[in-house]
């Protein structure tokens, strides 16, 4: 099913409350500014900063 294409325009990111985009395998949410990948698992994004995955 995955998660609507809407939601990153409603979501922020947690930790700078910025704008969040949804990556190109369409499994996780990219913020730019923080460099953080936040999850999404079950059709679910995991917005937890300590659960977020560093971006290189």
């Amino acid at each position: 099913m995955g998660i609507s294409k809407k939601l990153p325009a409603i979501l922020a990111c947690p930790k700078c409350k910025g704008d969040i985009y949804l990556n190109q395998g369409e499994d996780g949410l990219i913020c730019e500014k923080c460099k953080l990948l936040y999850e999404i698992k079950d059709d679910i994004p995991i917005m937890l900063i300590d659960e977020a995955k560093q971006l290189s």
